[in-house]
């Protein structure tokens, strides 16, 4: 026979057990809370000058951000000489221009970037590239053949915006990926008469500017 007493003392010893978790636990949840209570308490000030850093830094690139987009205006306009198909298009008054045109392999060489245009072999990812080269379109194009069938280069048909629709215009081609050795950009490649046009950006950086301001702005008589 199962004595009673001996259910009442098993219940006694769990509940006890039960107990002492709870006041293990309430007793550490106390540590923590006194624990952080204490660190806002002596660090307080320091906490709300690091939020206040944080929170200016930030501001400080939006409205640094703010100041280089407006600092674009008014836009200036490139032209070409019309022997090389009087190309036109817009570009950041705040990039330089050099123009070098003495080449017979590429008879306009252009090169536009902030502030100061870097020197012609040096390494920096470009703006804006112009060439106008004596060769066809398809001559030109052939040369980025390799990269795009290995996937390097993501080709597409393309027509710069304010040339759809005008007579003899053919639609070109649009490049994507590593256009230069090294340098990640975006190159559209135009038929202008006998020759080609290669307009690019070297950088992502510049993507924005490529094609909101230089592409949406582009004319030349095909």
């Amino acid at each position: 026979m199962v004595n009673k007493n001996q259910y009442g003392f098993g219940s006694l010893v769990v509940v006890a057990i039960l107990l002492g978790l709870l006041l293990v636990g309430a007793a550490g949840f106390g540590f923590w809370a006194y624990s952080e209570r204490s660190d806002y308490k002596n660090n307080v000030d320091k906490k709300i000058s690091e939020a206040l850093a944080v929170a200016e830094d930030s501001q400080r690139a939006e409205l640094q951000q703010q100041f280089n987009e407006k600092a674009k205006f008014p836009y200036k306009t490139y032209g070409s000489p019309p022997n090389f198909g009087t190309i036109t298009f817009d570009y950041p008054k705040t990039w330089s221009v050099y123009i070098d045109q003495s080449s017979k392999s590429i008879p306009l060489n252009g090169y536009f970037h902030p502030e100061i245009v870097p020197g012609v072999q040096s390494t920096t990812a470009l703006a804006l590239r112009v060439e106008v080269v004596p060769s066809t379109y398809d001559t030109v194009l052939k040369q980025y053949a390799s990269d795009i069938k290995n996937g390097k280069i993501r080709a597409s048909a393309t027509v710069p915006p304010k040339m759809e629709g005008i007579e003899n215009v053919q639609p070109g081609t649009r490049l994507q990926g590593e256009i230069v050795s090294k340098k990640q950009g975006t190159m559209v490649i135009v038929k202008i008469r006998d020759k080609t046009l290669k307009i690019s950006t070297q950088s992502a950086e510049f993507l924005k500017d490529f094609d909101s301001i230089v592409l949406a702005s582009l004319t030349f008589s095909p």
